[in-house]
């Protein structure tokens, strides 16, 4: 009989709300428990059997659970929580703040290694599934170019940071991919294309009574590794217009490699994702990264870890055998 696999989740908005939904879903999995800033008495969670605890009880828990996911923000919660839980837990969280994930990995990895622990970064669709796409085109396709689209759909990680403008009561925050930087790839003519012509971001702000709105959008449009290299449009609302408007999370995306194997012969890549819901294959993910970590740490691979680093066998509940029989 296959062991069980004991998850908690660190942090219950959208993606912890998410990630209990996912496993679920795993039968090879059980949720111990989720953890949080909030009173576990003001929390209204998907199943009404599932713990809610403290955030502060998380460490002397440590021994019930084999891996944590943490479902917190990439701008400001993550950077602080990986080092910190990756000394108590084998931990899988979703970091999505690209230019920084070297820096955050070398924070991470040493903890984990000091403390026999596994941690995976990043374990998103982007970063995360759509990082793998980019390395497996470019491997069977050396002489071409990758392009990266995503939208038009609701960003969390953006969302976030928004909301964490002074002035900022609520917002959320969408990207948009421009139509015809997307046939120009297509085309196979590899255009040259910056970042400000491949994507327009849009948010929806409601402000804090009293703010400062041309102050907030000047705030939002210099954001450095959000907003400063992109056409940002910034439109202010009603929290109840925002509530009635914007609920839905909806994301998606492209990979797209063009290359040649001749010159007479082009080729092209193109893998997709279209999201009703963007935490929740989010959260799917990262579910299925905690199996492999699991796996991972029982073999004694610690430190810190990404997408790269983990065979496609790892993530699957099915026997090797099985995965050879009915995927290969």
């Amino acid at each position: 009989m296959a062991e069980t696999i004991k998850i908690a989740i660190a942090g219950y908005g959208n993606l912890g709300r998410g990630v209990e939904t996912a496993i679920a879903k795993n039968k090879d999995m059980q949720l111990c428990g989720v953890y949080s800033r909030r009173s576990p008495e003001s929390l209204k969670t998907v199943f009404n059997e599932t713990p809610v605890y403290s955030i502060d009880e998380l460490i002397n828990h440590r021994d019930k659970i084999d891996v944590l996911i943490l479902c917190g923000g990439s701008k400001e919660d993550l950077p602080e929580q990986g080092p910190l839980y990756a000394e108590h837990f084998n931990t899988v969280d979703s970091f999505d703040t690209h230019a920084r994930i070297p820096e955050y990995f070398s924070s991470v990895d040493a903890v984990a290694k000091a403390n026999n622990r596994t941690a995976l970064i990043s374990a998103g669709w982007d970063p995360g599934v759509f990082s793998i796409n980019r390395v497996m085109s470019e491997a069977l396709l050396p002489d071409g170019e990758t392009y990266t689209f995503w939208g038009e759909g609701l960003s969390q990680g953006h969302s976030d940071a928004v909301r964490r403008v002074e002035g900022v009561a609520d917002g959320v925050q969408y990207t948009r991919p421009v139509e015809s930087a997307i046939e120009k790839v297509r085309s196979g003519s590899r255009p040259e294309l910056s970042t400000r012509e491949k994507h327009e971001r849009i948010c929806y702000i409601v402000l804090k009574e009293g703010a400062d709105q041309e102050a907030v959008r000047q705030t939002i449009v210099e954001m450095p590794h959000y907003f400063s290299d992109y056409n940002t449009e910034v439109n202010f609302m009603s929290a109840e217009e925002l509530a009635r408007d914007h609920k839905a999370m909806p994301h998606g995306g492209f990979v797209i490699r063009s290359g040649n194997t001749t010159d007479a012969n082009a080729q092209i890549i193109e893998y997709r994702l279209k999201l009703d819901s963007n935490p929740e294959f989010t959260s799917s993910i990262l579910v299925a990264y905690a199996r492999a970590v699991y796996r991972m740490a029982k073999k004694g691979q610690f430190g810190a870890q990404t997408v790269f680093d983990v065979p496609p066998a790892m993530l699957s509940s099915r026997a090797p055998e099985e995965l050879r029989a009915l995927m290969l």
